[in-house]
């Protein structure tokens, strides 16, 4: 296997977490619940599907028990934003806050200080009969665990439903226009709350795929920003889940990128590699934001009695 085809390979796997983050923050945004709790998210569901992993032996199980908990929160959020009409900005600060102390508090609840942080298992690769022997693009398309099909089968099947159904067309109007959707007859408030649901389990498993593939265990700092980084590729695709599909692969790219450059013993202080990513998101958020079409009733509540 070549650099570049290596390179890329990478590229994919470390879209995942990008995808899933992104596509829950987008399926909750087009329904006007606008999520911030992605970072801590991200990092419960590392937490509780790291350690269901090693107490049950089974990553599948892990990632299962971690997509719940995130749709808890995700619940949590759509309903007292709807039942309530709170801020869903404080909220889900709040959330965020919140599951990033829980994350912390199970680890060592029931790890405890070690010398020694337990392992799991991470994902093998599994290999596309027939497509997995493409010359290059077979290794590095066809050639990844399931979670990568799994965020690249969730991304089409978005697309499909909010484009290609008739379910799709009563979401957008949600958080285009709910009170021509409540006319209409669409419950503004259980979409609200499935959408929010949805996208917290997204999240989650987006957290829980960390420590089953970069690290086989679990560290405060695993999630390393991904989680508002996904909040930024949510508006540089526009809030379409072609698009964030599409972008992810540059989030990933300048991920592995400052990686690779950090591995290779550049002569550049390391700090300043892993600003990288970050700062190519403001660049390139600076002229995305222009052409962004934002939900819009993205982060309002809706109250039906109003006029408005």
């Amino acid at each position: 296997m070549n650099e570049a085809t290596s390179f890329l390979q990478l590229v994919v796997t470390a879209m995942v977490p990008f995808i899933l983050a992104a596509q829950g923050t987008m399926i909750a945004g087009r329904a006007g619940v606008f999520n911030v709790a992605q970072e801590g998210l991200m990092m419960l569901g590392a937490s509780v599907g790291f350690l269901v992993s090693l107490k049950m032996g089974s990553n599948l199980v892990g990632l299962l028990v971690a997509a719940l908990v995130g749709a808890a929160f995700g619940w949590f959020l759509g309903w007292v934003t709807t039942r309530f009409r709170l801020d869903q900005f404080v909220i889900g600060l709040a959330l965020f806050f919140a599951a990033t102390g829980i994350a912390s508090l199970l680890y060592k609840v029931v790890i405890g200080v070690t010398l020694k942080p337990p392992l799991i298992d991470t994902l093998p690769d599994l290999e596309i009969p027939l497509l997995s022997s493409i010359p290059v693009v077979g290794t590095i398309l066809f050639t990844q665990d399931a979670m990568v099909y799994f965020a690249f089968l969730v991304s089409g099947l978005l697309y499909w439903m909010l484009y290609r159904t008739n379910l799709g067309l009563k979401l957008r109007s949600v958080g285009e226009n709910p009170k021509a959707a409540d006319s209409l007859g669409v419950s503004v408030a259980r979409t609200r709350i499935w959408c929010s649901t949805a996208g917290g389990a997204l999240m989650a498993l987006a957290g829980a795929y960390l420590p089953m593939t970069y690290t086989g265990t679990y560290t405060e700092g695993i999630v390393a920003g991904r989680g508002w980084l996904a909040i930024a590729l949510a508006f540089f695709g526009g809030w379409r889940p072609q698009y964030i599909l599409a972008g992810s692969a540059f989030f990933a790219g300048m991920e592995v990128l400052a990686l690779r450059v950090q591995v290779g013993g550049v002569d550049i202080p390391h700090q300043f590699i892993s600003m990288l990513p970050y700062a190519a998101t403001l660049l390139v958020m600076m002229f995305a934001l222009r052409w962004a079409s934002v939900p819009a009733f993205l982060g309002r509540n809706y109250d039906r009695e109003s006029r408005h």
